[in-house]
């Protein structure tokens, strides 16, 4: 668990906030941390923890990465937090497992306010989805980052390769899983890294991790993939939700539209959206003003004070939002 007391005394918040990264089965990356530091500087007293298998936790036993076993483990950490209902803020497939808390009322529960950002699909129906993204991302266009790569070793290569196509099982034989873990590195995510950044970012995307916090299960990741993709359609529970919650969506988002707007059109709890310019997927990146217009957004909801941004898309909007990206 990682811990930012709030260095503000003056404006310290009464509600702990909880960040739930992304990967899905991945560490905390050195931006992030950067990033709840300013959080922490704004009054809020941060918690953090690294999902099962990635960064400092302990890796399970395949057929243990689930996205129930995600939620349940979200659960777990509130209450041994035991400092009553949280704010959480869920990024990436983290914001998929928030979304899945506040259809689940046990967990639910367990939460003051809710902030959804950039989130992957929240179950099996939205995974099938194939739809627009946001604005050009700097995929295909940045150069090629250096270091050693696991995958120009045959045998990581073939076997990262055929489980992504879905030819071989994540727990598959060929690597083990914590030989996988220690042999993937940064590099080997580049092309995804350049996907959360802005086209016109192409030239100047910062490192987002070192060598020492750097960790990546692709085998545990795809595993909990899959899960999503086989569950069922979790919507009627999250048109029950009542826990107030906010949308955040990038402008060059590399993630699948239908994703981010499946959850606006299901939750009646989400009060606002906002609709992040400039930036992509990894929305507080350290570049130009990015990170201070994230806190901004972010602190104004829990605050529960008027939004920076308009509120953008409306449920109403949503089929104009998605034809604006054609």
């Amino acid at each position: 668990m990682y811990h930012y007391p709030a260095a503000n005394v003056g404006t310290r918040h009464p509600v702990p906030l909880v960040y739930l990264n992304g990967g899905p089965v991945r560490g905390i990356s050195v931006l992030d941390h950067r990033f709840l530091q300013l959080l922490a500087r704004q009054g809020y007293d941060i918690y953090a923890y690294e999902q099962a298998g990635g960064g400092r936790s302990d890796l399970l036993s395949m057929d243990q990465y689930t996205i129930s076993r995600s939620v349940r483990d979200l659960a777990a950490f509130v209450d041994h937090l035991d400092k009553g209902k949280v704010d959480m803020l869920g990024f990436s497939s983290g914001g998929a497992v928030l979304t899945r808390a506040l259809a689940d009322p046990s967990v639910a529960a367990r939460l003051h306010r809710a902030i959804i950002a950039e989130p992957g699909p929240m179950d099996g129906p939205t995974a099938h989805i194939t739809g627009h993204k946001g604005r050009e991302s700097a995929r295909g266009l940045a150069p090629a980052m250096t270091g050693p790569r696991s995958t120009h070793v045959p045998r990581y290569a073939v076997a990262f390769g055929l489980m992504r196509l879905g030819l071989l099982t994540p727990d598959t034989g060929l690597i083990g899983q914590a030989e996988g873990d220690n042999a993937f590195t940064a590099a080997d995510l580049g092309s995804d890294t350049a996907s959360a950044y802005c086209a016109h970012d192409a030239h100047r995307i910062p490192a987002e991790d070192t060598a020492q916090n750097f960790s990546f299960s692709a085998a545990a990741s795809l595993r909990i993939q899959q899960t999503v993709k086989d569950s069922p359609s979790i919507a009627p529970q999250l048109r029950r939700s009542r826990t107030p919650a906010m949308l955040m969506i990038a402008e060059c988002s590399s993630q699948v539209r239908q994703w981010e707007t499946t959850v606006l059109a299901h939750d009646p709890a989400i009060q606002r959206t906002q609709y992040m310019p400039g930036v992509g997927h990894h929305m507080w990146n350290g570049l130009d003003d990015n990170n201070d217009r994230a806190v901004a957004v972010i602190t104004a909801f829990l605050q529960d004070k008027p939004a920076p941004l308009p509120n953008y898309p409306t449920r109403k909007e949503i089929p104009a939002f998605l034809r604006d990206l054609k």
